[in-house]
């Protein structure tokens, strides 16, 4: 992609760049620190490249045969063999100092502020958002479909060919985030040349590392571990955000996975619902209805209630979902559909009412219909 000669792919922001010669833009500090070390290194080898082969080729032209020179004759000399033993070692120790900083950097994971997990499968990549900003989503984020099937067709198309994901890890901009690593079957390898990062993911082991984007935007890698027949098809993408974005990416995100846990076509098991009813009543019902169901005042008590007790569900779901008594009872349409199912078995089976009645969320589903 990033060679194409007819114009039809640009340079893609934050990946491959058409024509690219040179290391990604940094986008970290990290990623900066080793391009200037790189371009620092390279200098250095070129004038001991310049050097030595300057020195060469002087003295083969220099004191070539036809001018007349004369072989010298000596055995050894102590001051050139100290010399070339000395040189090199000042050289390849200035080159390590100048990198231990980076590299010690590189390996300072502590005081993040974000940390995730992340997990290699073949041919996918697992998201866990272990601690601070988003604790708790987690996702998997693969190719996008459509890449897979161009790819199989033999007719790319896009900046982004083979490197669009169906879901990106998302951090927020200015944060120390620290990247775990592992891997579910073979090794991999978690790669973002303009974070300055390639940090293994092995099976049976932990590895970390970490970076800190400087500006907002999306940026994109690869496994660069050969690891299948389908390494090529497990890109990697980070979208870094504003810290205000990225907070209504976590909503968003929680918001989702609520949805999902709460899927009213999932088939809960008894104990499952009780848990959960037991937690939506004490957040909800308990205040008025008292913890031990006994009511009080003008709150009819739960402990007993024949609406409660009745065998036809809809009895007790048409209650939460549009209230009694002039809304003294007021409506619970808010509470999902898995909400309230937990809520009315876990009532139908707790104090008194040991009536052994499960309600799954579909039937609050069809009831919300009616």
């Amino acid at each position: 992609m990033a060679w194409a000669a007819d114009g039809a792919v640009q340079s893609l922001p934050g990946g491959p760049a058409v024509r690219q010669m040179d290391l990604a833009p940094p986008a970290t500090q990290i990623a900066a620190d080793v391009q200037s070390l790189h371009y620092g290194l390279l200098v250095v080898c070129l004038l001991i490249f310049i050097g030595v082969f300057g020195v060469m080729f002087y003295s083969i032209l220099k004191h070539r045969k036809s001018l007349g020179a004369k072989p010298a004759n000596f055995h050894e000399s102590v001051r050139v063999e100290i010399a070339w033993t000395i040189v090199p070692f000042i050289i390849v120790a200035c080159m390590g100092f100048a990198a231990t900083k980076t590299v010690v950097a590189q390996k300072d994971t502590s005081n993040a502020d974000l940390t995730i997990k992340v997990t290699g499968y073949q041919w996918k990549w697992g998201y866990e958002y272990l601690k601070g900003p988003g604790e708790g989503i987690q996702f998997l984020s693969m190719l996008d479909p459509a890449q897979r099937q161009m790819s199989d067709a033999g007719k790319p198309s896009g900046d982004d060919y083979l490197l669009k994901v169906d879901h990106p890890m998302v951090v927020p901009v200015g944060q120390k985030v620290r990247i775990i690593t592992t891997a579910n079957d073979v090794i991999h390898s978690w790669m973002i040349p303009a974070f300055g990062v390639k940090q293994d993911a092995i099976p049976g082991f932990v590895r970390d590392t970490w970076f800190r984007a400087d500006r907002t935007g999306d940026f994109y890698g690869q496994c660069a571990e050969l690891c299948g027949k389908e390494h090529a098809y497990m890109p990697i993408h980070v979208r870094v955000l504003s810290a205000d974005d990225y907070a209504q990416w976590v909503a968003g995100e929680k918001k989702h996975m609520a949805d999902a846990a709460d899927d009213p076509k999932k088939v809960w098991t008894h104990d499952a619902l009780m848990a959960r009813g037991q937690q939506v009543y004490a957040a909800n019902c308990a205040v008025c209805h008292r913890p031990d169901g006994k009511g009080g005042g003008p709150v009819k008590p739960l402990d007993g209630s024949a609406k409660v007790l009745d065998a036809d569900h809809l009895v007790q779901i048409q209650v939460l979902l549009h209230g009694q008594n002039n809304n003294a009872m007021p409506s619970w349409k808010q509470l999902s559909d898995t909400e309230i199912a937990a809520v009315v078995t876990f009532t139908k089976n707790n104090w008194g009412n040991q009536t052994g009645q499960t309600v799954q969320p579909s039937e609050v589903t069809t009831a919300r219909a009616q």
